[in-house]
């Protein structure tokens, strides 16, 4: 049987379609790892108010227990104030993560479009394997069976002439 003329080509496919596999799987799990990272970041947040909520309520509980008057109470306010700011810095962090993941999800979306077309180019590929050995097979059988006839009519032409001598 003659060789696949396109077999390097072929070889070229495959490896594209399989590292077309890998940047797939790697961007599946950057997206997860972004996404983990957005709900770790969320929950902070939600510990962070539940925990300004304990600390102000302690706080003024410490101020009325002193007596500390109107400075006790601003001092809580500038601390509410901190707090309230730290949260705000984290929910700016989690915007920026969401748009992280918003990043991810679209290169992943990419990755999948290429691994897609990797596939799509190697499956032509391997169609006209599939029509070249048909083809090759078909010749074949076609050479065999010229070679069958041939010998078949040596020997046919072969016993006419021996009965022909007798």
């Amino acid at each position: 049987m003659p060789p696949y003329r396109l077999q390097t080509l072929l070889d070229i496919r495959t490896r594209a379609e399989d590292e077309a596999k890998e940047a797939f799987s790697v961007a599946v799990k950057a997206v997860e790892a972004e996404k983990r990272t957005l709900a770790e970041m969320q929950h902070t947040l939600e510990r962070m108010k539940t925990e300004r909520k304990a600390k102000v309520q302690a706080f003024l509980v410490e101020v009325t227990a002193k007596g500390g008057g109107i400075s006790g109470f601003q001092q809580m306010g500038r601390f509410e104030a901190r707090l309230k700011d730290e949260e705000a810095q984290q929910a700016l962090d989690i915007e920026r993560q969401k748009e992280a993941v918003a990043q991810a999800e679209q290169l992943l979306e990419q990755r999948r479009v290429e691994m897609a077309e990797a596939a799509k180019e190697k499956k032509a590929i391997e169609k006209n394997k599939e029509t070249f050995l048909k083809q090759a097979r078909a010749e074949r059988m076609a050479r065999e069976e010229l070679n069958q006839e041939e010998i078949g009519n040596a020997l046919h032409l072969q016993r006419t002439r021996l009965e022909k001598k007798q």
